[in-house]
């Protein structure tokens, strides 16, 4: 079977580019001869596969007197869903209803419509099955004859489909496929896949495509879920007896030292849970092993102060300590906090400044020839003891004196490969830590960070104040919106500032109907918010400008800033006190928990305003409501990973994407995850030859797939 260039692309959307992604692709239900779809579930405006009888068809002739329509009734027994086909030429009318009559029930995909109060489909397109699922009838008269069946078996699978795909041609393609594997050798083990008691893979894929009964697909399921998941983790186990292998610098602390000097000056006691987790990375940094931590922590509870102590404890040591930030505005804000927490304990030898001071240097992509001249050679003298930086600290230019940390922010935002630009350039291996602000479910965290030991800060420091956030439905009240605009004016008033965030750009951007930045921070700006100081921030912005909006509104010289999602995270204004969501439905649960963040980081309580035109008994409206009801991140990322794919709870853009979980669900899967990282340690040692070339295959395949956001994203 040979593809044309629209039919691959059409496979395309569905993710389907390999043999492999077309094997692993199972339908999304199985239905047999005897079964239909329950036509009470159809949802009006929705794209649906129904399974359905034809109870009555009547050919029409239109008004114009030459074209005709055929009306359609289909029927499940009790519900009924009306079809009609226009045919331009007279023929057609009279091609479909005899194809319609070929079987005993048929598969109709299209969009449903209302008309008259009663479920409508217009031209959806079908096939007609007999009582064993072959195809006997289908609607396009070209392809009639060319399609055979959809399942060899009593079984008929139901694909997830495009309009440019149909459910049964994808049936067909794995069908095609799956007689060319006939005979496949399973690239796993024998004696292994016995010890498991797993199918063949090749008789996995029959039990998904050609199931003989009910029970086959969820046992070639579970042998497919186990070789992804056994792929990560093997790569994960791969990766940490690497870097047992490698030597790191022993990082300690000094009575007389940097770290003792800036812990002296603390106006404020550290939280038990930063003691615990220091006191964790500490034992790490003074092993010749490298560190490689995950720390995860709920918005404002102190991460950056944890990551800063152990960056102080390797300048004490006599080492540099990196902090890799994912965006120049994160990058620059990271540094102006470190300066100040630091004071002349930053100011490197200048006059006056204690003997122990280091210099803190920024490293980004818009610094001019001469900064960054003179800031790389601080680095490489080692008269910078700490480096803040975006991706440009990744360049070949950049060379350390002695790299002893690297820290990284917000890591689902670099990928492995970025990361080992750092670490993998030096004698002396780095430790790594890793914080994130997003709190990520135990199986997440043993899945997608399996690399890495799991360090948790679960309390928030003393005078974070309280956030109150309501969602505002803007189709049953229409007036609220005017008064969070009035509310606005009001904080502001009051001496506090206010974040305005939209899900896009501007009007051209995907989304219509959906708030932009530039549109709202026009109208606001000329109507409602006139006379106060308003300021726009988004990612197309040139550098600079984006630089010293953020200065500006941090410095308290703009009071409202209307903003993408680029404030999402490590952005601190003590004095914003109120944000305001516009569209909060179009974004994930983590993610608005992420923004809500940002408020309430002084001393005056926050509120937060998710403003939304869904229905309020929708999902979505659901979602919504759920973030209104609790600041535990936990408890919300849980939810978030129930409702959303696993890799889009970590996403940057919390979008779909190719992903290395392609079947596994994290929150149903939690056991197989636990028995294939116990099973990966046991193997990734194993000297047979036949386990080892499995493994490395396993291990290429998983690495063949990174890209910048490779596995942090799931």
């Amino acid at each position: 079977m040979v593809l044309g260039a629209q039919t691959a692309k059409a496979l395309g959307s569905l993710r389907l580019h390999t043999v492999g992604d077309l094997m692993t692709f199972q339908p999304r239900r199985y239905f047999l001869g005897t079964q239909t779809t329950n036509l009470a579930e159809v949802v009006p405006g929705e794209d649906v596969a129904v399974v359905a009888r034809v109870a009555r068809q009547e050919i029409r002739t239109n008004r114009d007197g030459h074209s005709k329509r055929l009306e359609v009734l289909l029927t499940d027994g009790n519900g009924r869903l009306n079809v009609t086909f226009f045919a331009r030429r007279a023929h057609l009318a009279d091609y479909w209803a005899r194809q319609l009559s070929m079987g005993v029930k048929g598969i109709f995909v299209g969009k449903v419509g209302e008309f008259n109060g009663q479920l409508q489909m217009t031209h959806p397109n079908f096939v007609m099955l007999d009582g064993d699922g072959n195809i006997v009838g289908a609607a396009d008269e070209k392809k009639a004859s060319m399609v055979t069946h959809v399942n060899r078996s009593g079984l008929v699978g139901i694909y997830p489909a495009t309009s440019r795909i149909p459910t049964w041609s994808v049936g067909e393609y794995a069908n095609f496929v799956l007689d060319g594997l006939a005979g496949m050798p399973d690239p796993m083990p024998e004696a292994l896949r016995l010890e498991l008691e797993l199918p063949e893979l090749s008789t996995a894929y029959q039990q998904i495509h050609r199931p003989v009964d009910a029970r086959d697909p969820d046992l070639g399921m579970e042998r497919l879920k186990l070789d992804e998941v056994l792929a990560l983790q093997v790569t994960m186990a791969r990766r940490r007896r690497e870097a047992i292998t490698r030597v790191a610098p022993v990082l300690a602390s000094r009575a007389d030292g940097l770290l003792a000097a800036f812990d002296t000056r603390l106006p404020y006691q550290l939280t038990d849970s930063q003691q615990r987790v220091g006191a964790e990375i500490n034992a790490d940094l003074r092993c010749e092993t490298p560190m490689q931590r995950l720390l995860q922590g709920e918005v404002g509870s102190g991460k950056t102060i944890v990551a800063l102590r152990a960056m102080l404890t390797a300048v004490d040591s006599g080492h540099q300590a990196v902090l890799l930030a994912p965006t120049e505005v994160l990058a620059t804000q990271h540094h102006s906090s470190i300066i100040e927490m630091l004071g002349d304990l930053g100011q490197g030898r200048v006059l006056g400044a204690p003997e122990s001071a280091t210099e803190v240097v920024l490293l980004t992509g818009s610094m001019t020839a001469t900064q960054r001249r003179e800031r790389l050679a601080k680095v490489a003298s080692g008269e910078a003891g700490i480096i803040v930086g975006t991706h440009a600290v990744l360049g070949s230019t950049v060379h350390f004196a002695s790299l002893g940390l690297v820290v990284v922010d917000e890591q689902h935002r670099f990928g492995v490969e970025q990361r080992a630009i750092l670490t993998d350039r030096h004698t002396l291996a780095p430790h790594q830590l890793v914080l994130t602000a997003t709190p990520i479910p135990r199986s997440i965290a043993m899945t997608v960070f399996g690399d890495l030991e799991v360090s948790i800060l679960d309390q928030l420091p003393a005078g974070r104040q309280e956030v109150q956030t309501s969602v505002v439905h803007t189709g049953t009240h229409p007036g609220w919106l005017e008064r969070a605009w009035q509310r606005i004016r009001e904080e502001v008033a009051a001496g506090h500032q206010v974040f305005i965030v939209a899900p896009r750009i501007d009007a051209d951007d995907d989304g219509a109907g959906l708030a932009s930045v530039v549109e709202l921070h026009t109208r606001l700006s000329q109507g409602p918010l006139r006379g106060l100081r308003t300021g726009l921030l988004h990612g197309r912005l040139p550098v600079e400008e984006k630089d010293a909006t953020m200065a500006a509104f941090v410095a308290g010289y703009l009071d409202v800033l209307v903003s993408t999602t680029v404030i999402e995270v490590g952005v601190d204004v003590p004095n914003a006190t109120m944000m305001v969501i516009m569209d909060a439905d179009r974004f994930g649960i983590s993610q608005l928990h992420q923004l809500r963040g940002r408020i309430g980081r002084g001393q005056y309580p926050g509120v937060c305003l998710l403003v939304t035109a869904v229905e309020p008994g929708s999902v979505a409206a659901g979602r919504l409501s759920a973030v209104a009801a609790t600041r535990d991140g936990f408890a919300l990322a849980e939810l978030d990973l129930a409702q959303r794919r696993e890799g889009d709870v970590l996403g940057s853009s919390q979008a779909g994407g190719r992903s290395t979980l392609r079947l596994l669900r994290v929150t149903d899967d939690a056991n197989l995850i636990a028995m294939a990282r116990q099973i990966a340690e046991r193997i990734v040692d194993d000297t047979d030859p036949d386990v080892r070339a499995w493994c490395d295959d396993m291990v290429t395949r998983t690495l063949r797939m990174a890209d910048a956001e490779w596995m942090e994203r799931g």
